[in-house]
């Protein structure tokens, strides 16, 4: 027990329950990850690094490249810098990916002890941890695989490292500072500067006493700090061609810093001063409302104990981690991402920051639960005063410790009841997205190859981020968008094909969940290609309209008086004819050299109102031959669904509906 009393064995208990209890939301609240598609790109990087590569070769690029990669020429690298990856791949070397998030979690909660200690003392050190612990937004972000956390590690580590250097003259803790700092600049190097620049400014003041120890130790902190800046542009070299040129600029060269106009992934805005003034001023606002500890109370013991500092005298080092408020707040606002993460700012519940909160400022997180903590212990201190003063001797006690009660429940229940709601809006994501995966559960899938499709756009990991591919691109399971589809069964002869699609819009964060099926998929290859369709009718139907559609040219047919539809696509290098019960006339379109043959039968209840089938069939012309897949296929009841979102799941319509369609070599 009187281990206990130790202050630096407490904070080491509130550490590991916070690395505990992150481990348990990151496998919980998301297994399957966020709403933010970048935790693919990290957790690809990581796979690469645990192989020794810094570029992927993908067998097909069009079909194979991932969310925010960059091309060059055969290769692919991420934009990202390759720090944050590295940490997660240690996760998995010790288990699994999510270890990474534990111990990370674990480090920022044991440095912002040793931060707050160094500049406080060792009780508001515990007090902060806690406060810290009790934070949405870093039990959020600390949670899944994002650079936030990870840095504001690293940036803690540096600034504990500087204040113990300056308290003691250490010249090693001197050069931990540097070499912390140094990689968090390697990892993000803009919230590296935001997060530094307070204590460079006050180590430029300390050397107004021309004290040559001091000189020297701060001269070892730069070094360290200047070994991350060159360990930056070697990576830049290697990686981009140029240590001036880093990775997001190719990716995307007007998504940087600065007002005017910024695009990425033809995306733009201009970015004006007023608008990153509305958005940052929101940003703020939900940071002390929302995501700080207990919210307000939060913001109000922050508050209080900054107040506190001044009245009693701050002193300079207390003034460096204040300033991190400043430095954040205002560094944050010259950057366009702050805009794009709040989406319409007329809207709370849309962009990122619903899910995530504003984690562009999770290093503001260090100064409000160090000067939280100052806040609770100066109130914990004066009421302990104003009890001993007016209460008897034999009471002090248990009064003290009734309303020690009082504050916790109540500082605890704010505390639980604000963390509870992103949470809550995040679990609730996962349930969606865990009936989007579940037919990749429901059957093995050892040496296949499956086909995804792109609702986000040509990437991978966008939105799919739980089926990655292994760096070699030869895992049990390989992935690749349904791009030059043929090249990509040729570079896998000998798998099993499925195509993965789904019905319904993939917008998880509105709670909608889509309908999803793993279609198998062979191929058919000959003179001739036979594809037999096959579509029920309901009663209430007056007649089908039939097109068949290639190349930009249409053939039509109509069916009446029948319940059920029976067809055939016959395709050779030059066209392709349907035939079928109901079709006299001949109807044909030519083969494309490599494309797709789409059959649309729109059954129509005599009204103008239906719904659309439609079988759209990959088809590739060979020397002599021709290849086909088996179709895709859809049940469309909204023209805005078709293409993508209207997939035909078996056992999911009503009224009658049911589909089915078969490849095969009509000749060899």
């Amino acid at each position: 027990m009187t281990r206990l009393r130790r202050p630096g064995v407490q904070a080491g208990l509130v550490a590991l329950l916070g690395g505990v209890a992150v481990f348990t939301l990151a496998h919980v609240v998301f297994p399957h990850h966020t709403t933010n598609h970048d935790e693919g790109v990290y957790l690809q990087q990581a796979a690469m690094l645990l192989e020794g590569q810094l570029f992927i070769y993908p067998p097909v690029e069009e079909s194979f490249r991932p969310w925010f990669f960059v091309a060059d020429g055969e290769r692919l690298y991420p934009k990202y810098a390759p720090v944050p990856a590295a940490m997660f791949a240690v996760g998995k070397l010790l288990g699994g990916y999510r270890v990474a998030l534990g111990l990370i979690s674990t480090g920022v909660l044991a440095l912002t002890y040793h931060t707050v200690r160094e500049a406080f003392d060792a009780r508001t050190g515990v007090v902060a941890t806690v406060l810290m612990l009790g934070s949405p937004l870093f039990l959020i972000d600390a949670s899944v695989f994002l650079s936030y956390v990870p840095t504001t590690l690293w940036n803690l580590g540096f600034a504990a490292a500087y204040l113990h250097a300056d308290r003691t003259g250490s010249r090693k803790t001197a050069v931990c500072a540097g070499l912390s700092i140094g990689i968090a600049f390697f990892a993000r190097p803009y919230t590296a500067v935001l997060f530094a620049t307070p204590f460079i400014a006050h180590a430029l003041w300390s050397l107004r006493t021309r004290d040559p120890a001091r000189f020297t130790r701060l001269s070892l902190t730069a070094v360290g700090g200047l070994t991350g800046v060159a360990a930056t542009l070697a990576y830049n070299r290697v990686v981009t061609g140029s240590a001036l040129l880093f990775p997001y600029e190719v990716f995307a060269p007007q998504d940087g810093l600065g007002f005017g106009y910024r695009e990425i992934l033809g995306y733009s805005r201009e970015f004006t001063p007023a608008m990153s003034l509305d958005a940052n001023a929101e940003l703020l606002w939900k940071l002390l409302t929302q995501w700080v500890v207990a919210g307000p109370l939060g913001t109000l013991a922050a508050a209080v104990g900054l107040g506190a500092a001044v009245r009693r005298g701050i002193d300079g080092r207390q003034a460096a981690l204040a300033g991190v408020l400043l430095t954040v707040s205002l560094g944050n606002g010259y950057f366009w991402g702050t805009v794009n993460m709040l989406g319409d700012l007329s809207d709370p519940t849309d962009g990122l920051v619903a899910f995530l909160g504003p984690f562009y400022h999770v290093d503001m997180l260090v100064p409000l639960t160090a000067f939280g903590a100052v806040g609770v212990v100066a109130v914990a201190r004066w009421t302990q005063r104003l009890v001993t003063a007016r209460v008897s001797a034999d009471r002090v006690r248990p009064v003290l410790l009734a309303v020690a009660l009082c504050g916790a429940a109540l500082g605890g229940g704010a505390a639980v009841a604000t963390a509870s709601e992103p949470v809550s809006d995040n679990y609730a994501v996962t349930q969606q997205l865990e009936q989007a995966y579940e037919p990749f559960s429901e059957r093995d899938l050892d040496n296949s190859l499956v086909l995804l499709p792109t609702p986000y756009g040509d990437w991978l990991n966008h939105p799919f981020q739980s089926v990655r591919n292994d760096p070699g691109f030869d895992g049990d399971t390989v992935y690749a968008m349904q791009h030059r589809q043929f090249e990509v069964l040729d570079a896998y002869p000998e798998r099993d094909y499925y195509r993965y699609v789904f019905r319904g819009e993939w917008v998880p964060y509105l709670g909608l969940p889509v309908e999803p099926r793993l279609q198998p998929v062979s191929v058919a290859e000959g003179e001739t290609v036979q594809t037999d369709v096959s579509a029920s009718v309901p009663e209430q139907a007056a007649l089908v309209s039939i097109r068949l559609t290639s190349e930009g040219e249409n053939d039509y047919a109509t069916v009446t008086g029948t319940d059920r539809l029976d067809l055939q696509l016959s395709t050779d290098r030059n066209r392709t004819q349907l035939t079928g019960d109901g079709i006299d006339d001949q109807v044909s379109v030519p083969t494309p050299e490599d494309g797709t043959v789409t059959l649309i039968m729109f059954v129509d209840y005599g009204t103008g109102a239906g719904f659309e089938y439609r079988a759209e069939l990959p088809v590739e012309q060979t020397d002599e031959r021709v290849r086909a897949l088996t179709p895709r296929l859809e049940v469309c009841r909204d023209q805005r669904r078709c293409g993508g979102e209207a997939a035909y799941v078996p056992g999911t319509h009503r009224d009658g509906i049911s589909m089915n369609a078969t490849t095969k070599s009509a000749n060899t």
